[in-house]
């Protein structure tokens, strides 16, 4: 698994990704700080990253794009704290991997995982 960490997740938790041995990169290190949303998912499909990101917006561009990836995994804590979302996010990358692979929004808030597979299906 690659994942992106938008500018909302601690650089330590790309440090913590690594040690597990997954890549990991932040959008610091690449100098795109300033990214707008849409390219930052763009991005992240093009290269086949996991977008990690505390900003809901991500979930809504995904939803109506239609599209099955970029996986997106949305913290909602009130804790974010890279070693409160570091082990969250170890229980996702270990319990979840398959359905990151095909594609999903995974929206984490305290003491509840939310799975939404991609493409989502629109309410009429």
């Amino acid at each position: 698994m690659r994942f992106l960490a938008d500018m909302g997740i601690s650089p330590r938790t790309v440090a913590f990704l690594r040690e597990l041995g997954y890549e990991a990169v932040h959008l610091h290190e690449e100098g795109l700080d300033r990214l707008e949303d849409a390219a930052i998912l763009a991005k992240a499909r093009e290269e086949g990253f996991i977008l990690l990101t505390h900003d809901l917006d991500f979930g809504e561009l995904i939803a109506v794009s239609g599209a099955r990836l970029p996986s997106v995994i949305v913290f909602r804590l009130r804790n974010m704290r890279p070693e409160n979302v570091n082990r969250y996010l170890q229980h996702i990358v270990e319990e979840h991997a398959k359905v990151l692979a095909s594609g999903a929004i995974i929206s984490v808030t305290e003491g509840r995982i939310r799975i939404r597979a991609l493409p989502l299906r629109t309410r009429r």
